[in-house]
């Protein structure tokens, strides 16, 4: 950690302090990773493409299509290959599950990118 933190980059005050790996502010009690201050402040923080099995490029809303059989624990049968999922939402889930999404059947559950097709 620095000396002397940087200046809060919401009301600009001066007499910031450092509490754990955060940085906070007095004044208006904004709290902040040091390294996140310059994406917030100056540029755009990079987004995260997320592309399906062909390649293609998902995005929120999209309608995408099961390519291949899972198994779903709980369930006899599975979901099949050609099963097609309505109005994704990407998310950051656990282990690579990064489609959060209802499917007909067998209600919410999340989906790794590698396993559907853009429809």
């Amino acid at each position: 950690m620095n000396e002397t933190p940087s200046p809060c980059p919401k009301c600009s005050c001066e007499y910031t302090y450092e509490m754990n790996a955060l940085v906070v502010c007095p004044e208006c009690a904004h709290e902040w990773v040091p390294s996140e201050a310059a994406t917030e402040g100056g540029g755009a923080p990079e987004e995260r493409v997320v592309r399906d099995a062909v390649g293609n490029v998902l995005h929120d809303g999209d309608d995408v299509t099961v390519v291949r059989a899972l198994k779903v624990k709980g369930s006899p049968s599975g979901i099949k290959a050609g099963t097609k999922v309505r109005g994704i939402r990407l998310v950051d889930g656990v282990d690579g599950h990064d489609i959060d999404c209802r499917i007909d059947g067998f209600g919410a559950m999340q989906l790794k990118s590698g396993v559907v097709k853009k429809a």
